[in-house]
């Protein structure tokens, strides 16, 4: 385990060279997973084999050696686990029927009938830790209770989470039943993959930045905390990597907070800013902006410099801000990899 640079960031030792990893690191910037997923036939059969979901956590690591391999597997398989209907528009993205009523949850499972449905997804973990090298962390993951939320409220992503807004201000029964539903499945969910070979838990809160003053601390802060007490108390030497994007200030505090051992950081709030006020408390994740795994050049290689130089005096895990697009060009990763680790 001491020897798995992550694990040693994530207990609060600041290292020479931060380790490394990637959000959406196994996806569609890659040729080899373009292949894999036209395999597969589409993306939910290629999150529900568990031979090709291995196969494509495994490429970027082959590639680049990364620190960590992310469990390859979508936020939304939880919804669809609980009895919601999940399919993928070409072009558009993701689709689900949509809970607006006490009615519609009614239609629901049950928190610890998802275990089935997900067997997959845990065979793809079991496969992942008998296979990585011994120096790469295994991250497991969900997506934290108010994002999930958002897309089982409006059927689809939305700009602005509008729809998850509306029912939380004019139906909060069946908003606040909704969001425990998905707390307890996500419990359930994580440990699941903590049995199965997972080391560290990632919490993704995608739309957490449209979440302001209380109703922030209600449904960004307060379900972190309570899924992360269930994981420390089942675990208590797992590590737990907590993402509220788009937070600004919010950041402050958030790890103490919840009992994360890690705040990852978007690209919208500065480094040195961060350094001062999030990095006192422990370890951050972040935050170099994606665009530059498109654009590359001289500015990739500043700002990468800059940011592992800002984050030095404390525990760091380099990473982007947000997840590698499928424009991005691979050599740019290969690039930034190696001027991080220089």
């Amino acid at each position: 385990m001491t020897e798995k640079l992550l694990m040693r960031a994530l207990s609060g030792e600041t290292l020479a060279v931060p380790p490394i990893w990637m959000m959406r690191q196994a996806g569609r910037y890659l040729p080899e997973y373009r292949a894999t997923r036209a395999k597969a036939g589409d993306f939910l059969s290629l999150c529900y084999n568990p031979e090709l979901a291995a196969e494509v956590t495994l490429q970027p690591i082959r590639r680049y050696g990364f620190d960590a391999a992310i469990l390859f597997a979508d936020i939304l398989l939880v919804p669809q686990a609980l009895g919601a209907d999940l399919w993928f528009e070409t072009g558009e993205g993701p689709r689900l029927s949509k809970i607006t009523e006490a009615a519609d949850m009614a239609r629901l499972k049950p928190a610890d009938a998802i275990h089935d449905h997900l067997a997959p997804v845990y065979e793809t973990v079991k496969i992942l830790a008998a296979e990585l090298p011994r120096e790469t962390t295994l991250i497991g993951f969900a997506g934290a209770p108010w994002t999930v939320a958002t897309y089982m409220i409006a059927g689809r992503g939305t700009p602005d989470q509008a729809p998850a807004h509306a029912l939380k201000d004019t139906q909060p029964e069946v908003f606040n039943a909704l969001m425990d539903l998905i707390t307890d499945a996500t419990i359930a969910y994580l440990l699941a993959q903590v049995a199965a070979g997972a080391e560290v838990i990632k919490l993704f809160d995608s739309w957490a930045g449209s979440l302001k003053g209380a109703d922030f601390d209600a449904y960004a802060l307060a379900p972190a905390k309570k899924i992360i007490a269930a994981l420390k108390a089942a675990r208590p030497d797992l590590p737990v990597i907590a993402f509220p994007r788009e937070a600004k200030n919010r950041y402050v505090g958030f790890g103490k907070a919840t009992g994360a051992d890690c705040v990852a950081l978007d690209n919208s709030v500065d480094a040195i800013w961060a350094a001062k006020n999030v990095q006192v408390d422990g370890c951050v994740q972040g935050n170099l902006a994606p665009g530059h795994m498109v654009t590359g050049g001289q500015n990739l290689i500043d700002e990468t410099k800059r940011i592992v130089d800002t984050f030095r005096n404390g525990p760091h895990i380099f990473n982007l801000g947000h997840g590698i697009t499928p424009d991005a060009d691979p050599a740019n990763v290969e690039l930034m990899v190696k001027t991080a680790r220089s």
